[in-house]
């Protein structure tokens, strides 16, 4: 079965910090490429965060150095660690698996969310100023 579950998100006043956790099925838990995107009413898709191969991590420049994604197999799950937390990173987040091809070899954030693959139900993060 294929299945991504995000939890942990609520609302904090800005400075703040979340962590967000994404329970992986097994079919995906091997996946190459995952991540998280985020969606804000009225906005478009932002992918946020990437890990490929459970290693190698990269990051929007909007959340460059307070945002930090992990993956731990042992447990199925993958994180995103955010901190400084900004009224402007209110938003419902995903995890998501990308398929395969171009777009998770090279495993950008810019591909989260864009690129074809599976993604959760989501959890709203609101924060305050």
């Amino acid at each position: 079965q294929v299945q991504l579950v995000e939890s942990g998100g609520g609302s904090v006043q800005a400075g703040g910090s979340l962590r967000l956790s994404c329970a992986v099925s097994y079919a995906l838990s091997r996946s190459y490429c995952m991540g998280w995107f985020r969606q804000a009413p009225g906005k478009e898709r932002e992918g946020v965060a990437s890990i490929k191969s459970g290693v190698t991590t990269s990051y929007a420049d909007s959340v460059k150095g307070r945002f930090t994604i992990s993956k731990d197999n042992s447990k199925n799950t993958l994180y995103l660690q955010m901190a400084s937390l900004k009224p402007e990173d209110t938003a419902m987040y995903y995890c998501a698996a990308l398929y395969g091809g171009a777009a998770a070899y090279s495993c950008l954030p810019s591909s989260i969310g864009s690129a074809a693959g599976y993604s959760g139900q989501g959890t709203q993060v609101t924060v305050s100023s």
